[in-house]
């Protein structure tokens, strides 16, 4: 029988990290739930003691998910493995996930520690967690660029306290894979004990190589359990890609050897809902889950694949969820029907009353827009999801006059805490006017650092989706709208922006 590798996801905590990436505990159980259809071994839900925010989340997820471990992020100290604790009290199966820097440059510059208060500090939080956990995975931040003699004295004593996986981190995307891999080698050869834990590794894509690192690390040092994020997500280029490593690991099982309890055709949701819910737009050509992963425009290809698929396509496209992709309901389907497709899609809405408010958008789409992909569905559950009534602004309506030769003018109505505000403004273009118009009454003083549209779907019927990041005194968010006029979406997404910008609370980040 051949071994299984731990998938263990960390979208919601590594992935968060990304500049604007932040989700509300509501999104955050949804992609929890998400990430459980898809059957990931592990579930790093965040990081419980950076707010009370992050605590909320990964308690809810942690009393919610029945087939994943929930895993909580903590500091190597015992205010953040209790808070980490007490999170995780309602879950199944729990682990804490423990870290302190030990490279040189971390500990002198960053710690302030010398190593031998790091190893120390280091063993006595593995011994405390040890106690309340039975599932305890140990981390030394900058691990790759660690002296060696020192990781394996450090590693060796967590794994004799109790840690049952030990997990190597590229924090900066440092390595090159044969190196990594032997790295690995070296230190489980090495560790007298290193037989009594799992060995893991976390790759960062500064250089472009988390896959091709964390494949070495299982391959060239036996590791066997990859932490990754859905697309890739996460600070600076990112983390290791979910959907990349499991199928390479199952389309290459002749070399490596390994399964994975993974549900693939779960991927594509997966990778479409954090993609929707945190405004980061997955690239066309992106491996596995890009818009033209499977697509061939060469008539040499297209020849090929029509003859014999396996000519030019290595995977199947149903294999990763792309056999959704198609018309499902139009004006005239019921609630039933809708309803249904929502339980094939994998979403489940907490009340009857977000069945019914989604199901009443939907008819109101269907009568502007006569063909209704999956991928619009997913975008209304999405943006119902987004919606609180707590929110500062909400959108109303919008009116827009554009005319070549004459400076485009926007006048909108939305709601601030309930009570109805117009505004209006002229633009260098439509969307421009839109948007100044609502900062002329909100004078939020927020930057625009980013703005970007996609098309849910393939046609110019299709909604289009919007991502705006604003940036104000330190803070970045994202906001997301959509709609199938661009200008309504764009006006939703700085909305968005603005209530994040409102609501988002001081955390304490984490490197991985």
């Amino acid at each position: 029988m051949a071994e299984k590798l731990i998938i263990f996801d960390t979208t919601l905590r590594d992935g968060e990290q990304s500049p604007g990436a932040s989700m509300t505990r509501e999104e955050k159980l949804r992609i929890a739930r998400q990430l459980e259809r898809l059957r990931v071994d592990v579930i790093e839900a965040g990081f419980a003691a950076s707010s009370q925010g992050d605590f909320e989340a990964v308690k809810a997820i942690a009393d919610a998910i029945k087939d994943s471990t929930v895993c909580s992020l903590s500091r190597a100290n015992d205010r953040d493995i209790s808070r980490a604790a007490e999170a995780l009290a309602g879950a199944k199966s729990a682990r804490i996930h423990t870290f302190i820097a030990t490279s040189p440059l971390h500990m002198e510059k960053k710690l302030r520690m010398t190593p031998d208060q790091v190893f120390e500090q280091a063993v006595q939080s593995v011994r405390f967690a040890r106690n309340l956990v039975g599932d305890i995975e140990f981390s030394p931040e900058d691990g790759y660029r660690s002296d060696m003699d020192f990781l394996c004295k450090i590693l060796e004593a967590v794994i004799k306290e109790g840690a049952t996986t030990i997990n190597v981190p590229d924090t900066v995307g440092y390595a090159i894979p044969e190196l990594y891999g032997e790295f690995i080698k070296t230190l489980r050869t090495r560790i007298p004990n290193s037989d009594k834990a799992i060995w893991s590794v976390h790759c960062h894509n500064d250089l472009g190589m988390a896959v091709a690192n964390s494949l070495a690390g299982i391959k060239i040092g036996g590791a066997r359990q990859i932490e990754c994020t859905i697309n890739g997500l996460g600070e600076r280029a990112g983390n290791c890609a979910l959907e990349e490593v499991v199928m390479a690991i199952k389309t290459r099982s002749d070399y490596f050897g390994l399964t994975v309890g993974v549900d693939t055709q779960q991927i594509l949701a997966a990778s479409r809902m954090v993609s929707q819910t945190t405004g980061f737009v997955v690239q066309p050509n992106k491996a596995v889950v890009g818009a033209n992963a499977f697509a061939h425009a060469s008539g040499i290809h297209q020849d090929g694949v029509l003859k014999a698929r396996d000519t030019y396509e290595i995977m199947r496209a149903q294999d990763v969820g792309w056999s959704a992709n198609k018309i499902v309901l139009g004006k005239l389907s019921g609630r039933n029907a809708f309803k249904q497709r929502l339980q094939d899609l994998g979403v489940d809405l907490d009340s009857e009353t977000e069945v019914n408010n989604a199901f009443a958008k939907f008819k109101e789409l269907a009568d502007r827009k006569s063909e209704i992909f999956d991928e619009d569905i997913l975008a209304l559950v999405s943006e119902e999801s987004l919606s609180h009534e707590k929110d500062t602004f909400n959108f109303v309506s919008l009116n827009q006059h554009s005319e070549t030769g004459e400076r485009p003018h926007a006048s909108i109505v939305f709601n601030v805490n309930g009570l109805e505000v117009h505004s209006d403004s002229d633009g260098n273009g439509p969307v421009d006017a839109s948007l100044k118009a609502i900062e002329k009454h909100v004078k939020s003083g927020a930057e625009m650092v980013l703005y970007s549209v996609n098309a849910i779907s393939g046609s110019t019927e299709s909604q289009g989706e919007v991502t705006v990041r604003l940036q104000n005194s330190g803070r970045i968010v994202n906001g997301v709208g959509s709609d199938p006029d661009i200008v309504v979406a764009s006006a939703k997404a700085y909305l968005s922006a603005l209530n994040k910008l409102r609501s988002q609370s001081d955390r304490v980040m984490a490197q991985g």
